[in-house]
């Protein structure tokens, strides 16, 4: 199978919302008067991003969930992405159920996929992906404004406590072990949240990176401090079976849970408790911004000085 049998084979489908898809050297889209493009890439590295034994339907669907959620992190409606893929040899067992996870989560988002590359190497997937919102609407990382609640979304800690499974810093009973290697693999992208909290939240972002690091993005674009109440965070289930030490770990600096951390005046309150009853998806208020700079992680008052990062993709391997 040449690069081209893989790809009509694999990754070519109609693309309804195009002008034209796969098979050109570019791709044609129009984007309606008023409205603005979002646009967003992520690259997935075997080792760096996933374990190298991924299931590939799983990883097909996490690659492109993750660009899913930079889009509901703005407030956009999805649209089209390209892949481009990089692959040690054209398998057929792993292309075939990595294509269906992958194509599967852009039909249920009235996602197109609209082209993009293939080679042979070290086994890399990149997609870029665009979406579109009314100009003007996006959740800048820049508008937080001091005095707003800061929410996030669903639970944390679940895929930073698989990834600690996996290089064996610690060892799950088999339930949480499943739980929180299935959010790790398949994260639920929040699209649909990131459009209602358009014109209700201030500023939002994507928890990739873990909320600590990932909060103080919009800490030093709003020109605000943030306060983290520990107590507060929603703790994925999975996690009563870590130290502590490692629980608050998991919480304020473990990666991939694709959840949205968001700012929102106190007045929204009844909105978002509504929306997250409308919604079935837990939403919860885990601090506040005020004057000053950085992220202060508070414990029964006290500012326990969390000085661990984010996930860190230049760190020592």
């Amino acid at each position: 199978m040449n690069e081209f049998d893989l790809i009509a084979r694999y990754f070519t489908r109609e693309a309804p919302n195009a002008d034209l898809g796969v098979g050109d050297d570019c791709a044609l889209l129009s984007v309606p008067a008023g409205m603005q493009l979002a646009v967003s890439a992520d690259m997935l590295v075997s080792g760096r991003h996933f374990f190298p034994d991924a299931d590939p339907y799983r990883l097909g669907h996490k690659a492109l969930a993750v660009n899913l959620s930079d889009l509901a992190a703005m407030g956009a409606v999805p649209r089209w992405f390209t892949l481009s893929l990089a692959l040690p040899q054209a398998d057929e067992a792993w292309l075939a159920p990595f294509s269906r996870g992958l194509l599967e989560l852009a039909e249920q988002h009235g996602l197109s996929l609209v082209g993009g590359d293939t080679t042979c190497g070290p086994l890399t997937i990149a997609i870029q992906i665009a979406g579109e919102l009314p100009r003007g609407s996006g959740l800048l990382r820049s508008a937080g404004q001091a005095g707003d609640d800061v929410w996030v979304s669903g639970e944390l800690g679940a895929a930073a406590a698989a990834v600690m499974h996996g290089t064996g810093r610690i060892r799950l009973g088999d339930a949480a072990r499943l739980a929180a290697f299935a959010r790790l693999d398949c994260p639920t992208p929040r699209v649909a949240l990131g459009q209602r909290l358009r014109g209700i939240a201030h500023a939002a972002l994507d928890i990739s990176d873990g909320l600590a690091g990932d909060l103080r993005h919009i800490c030093a674009a709003s020109g605000c401090a943030a306060e983290l109440w520990l107590a507060a965070l929603p703790a994925a289930a999975c996690l009563a079976e870590l130290p502590m030490a490692l629980r608050h770990e998991a919480l304020l600096s473990g990666g991939d849970d694709y959840e949205l951390c968001f700012t929102a005046p106190p007045a929204r309150r009844a909105v978002l408790q509504a929306l997250a009853t409308e919604l079935r998806l837990p939403l919860t208020r885990v601090g506040c911004l005020r004057a000053g700079q950085g992220v202060h992680v508070l414990h029964d008052g006290q500012d326990i000085r969390w000085q661990h990062g984010g996930f860190d993709h230049f760190a020592a391997q």
